[in-house]
């Protein structure tokens, strides 16, 4: 765990101890949920930068965590890492309760939780990633155009070394230059918190990964998309790939469906 990651979570547990002794020491739940939930949504560029710090975040699953209704369905990046970030401070406050004696477990050490309390619940608003909000992109060319940029020269090389299939040479670079280490997408999302906002849709191999992927491998996934398509673009221009009478690129029906991370 990251020092700005151990120090928010210390913050959370301070808020949550002082909250709970101003106000009777009542509902130790509800509040403990009340304080995660208001503390821990971070922006997409606070996020990112938690990240960035600790890019193992990027390994968190959605799995049963997502309390926000608008992204239970198909969860983006951020929602992800910050349920898990919360799922874990909240199991941290309620080990705080149990411990202060304003929370009993039962005979197995599970914790004891009023009715009235988890029927009191409220529903969870967390943030817009798609939003980046006033982050202020740095200037100059970013990592990720960085490495799009050598992607594309050596398949322009590849191409204008013969006849290829400009569409399954574009899979094979792109596969080629992928990113799915944790160390290496984190300096991505810092430069760039839009790509909080990623869902799995259709772009992650369900089977796999039994519908629940990692963040980092959503983010991957779509950073592969994105670079099959320019590579294409790429193609479309220097003629390797032809143009029907609408002038929709000529692709063979198994070449149209978009690459799935496996």
């Amino acid at each position: 765990m990251s020092r700005r990651l151990a120090d928010l979570l210390d913050q959370v547990r301070k808020e949550y101890v002082q909250t709970m002794l101003d106000h009777g020491a009542t509902e130790p739940y509800l509040t403990a949920h009340r304080v995660c939930n208001t503390r821990l949504w971070l922006s997409g560029p606070d996020l990112a930068e938690l990240i960035a710090e600790d890019p193992k975040l990027l390994s968190a699953r959605a799995s049963d965590l997502i309390d926000d209704d608008r992204e239970r369905a198909n969860p983006c990046v951020g929602a992800i890492v910050t349920s898990n970030i919360v799922a874990a401070a909240l199991e941290g406050l309620l080990a705080v309760a149990v411990n202060r004696e304003w929370l009993d477990v039962d005979s197995d050490g599970r914790v004891l939780v009023d009715a009235h309390e988890l029927d009191s619940v409220p529903s969870v608003t967390g943030v817009d990633y798609s939003d980046a909000g006033d982050f202020t992109p740095a200037r100059g060319r970013s990592r990720l155009s960085e490495m799009f940029h050598v992607a594309e020269q050596a398949y322009l090389e590849r191409l204008g070394e013969g006849p290829h299939d400009a569409y399954q040479l574009a899979l094979m670079v792109s596969s080629d230059h992928s990113i799915f280490t944790l160390d290496d997408l984190a300096p991505l999302l810092q430069e760039n918190p839009l790509l909080l906002g990623l869902r799995a849709d259709d772009l992650v191999d369900e089977e796999l990964f039994d519908g629940d992927p990692p963040a980092g491998i959503i983010v991957s996934a779509h950073l592969a998309e994105m670079l099959v398509q320019q590579l294409l673009e790429r193609a479309l221009e220097s003629g390797a790939i032809g143009h029907d009478s609408e002038g929709q690129p000529i692709l063979s029906e198994a070449d149209e469906d978009n690459p799935t991370v496996h």
